[in-house]
């Protein structure tokens, strides 16, 4: 019974201690995503006007800082920081090749891209 429980202990030291390296920290999944919105060649959508990466990427960092305090998660900085106008209610899209995606799932698509990288 010794080993078996031994064996058991080692089977899920090995497993508590290999997640981590396949696991993202918030503060990194939230600067990829910061990354990818601004070197994207697609349009970024908000109350009807079309924006660059960059432009998009000013005003998110915006949002951004002012949530900080109630962002615990990437999902949630995609929630409050790039989902939808403050302003009027309307949800932010993106264009890329014609396509218009609203700007949640396009985030969203990519955050799991990368966690599914090492």
């Amino acid at each position: 019974m010794r080993p078996l429980r031994s064996a058991l202990a080692l089977f899920v030291a090995a497993l508590v201690l290999a997640a981590p390296a396949f696991a993202h920290n918030m503060t990194e999944e939230i600067d990829h995503l910061l990354g990818f919105i601004a070197a994207s060649p697609c349009a970024f959508i908000r109350n009807g006007v079309e924006y660059d990466g960059a432009q998009a990427l000013a005003h998110i960092k915006d949002k951004y800082d002012y949530y900080k305090s109630d962002i615990h998660s990437a999902e949630d900085f995609i929630r409050l920081a790039a989902t939808r106008s403050m302003a009027s209610g309307r949800p932010y899209q993106v264009r890329c090749d014609a396509v218009t995606t609203p700007a949640a799932e396009w985030l969203n698509k990519e955050l799991a891209t990368f966690r599914d990288r090492p």
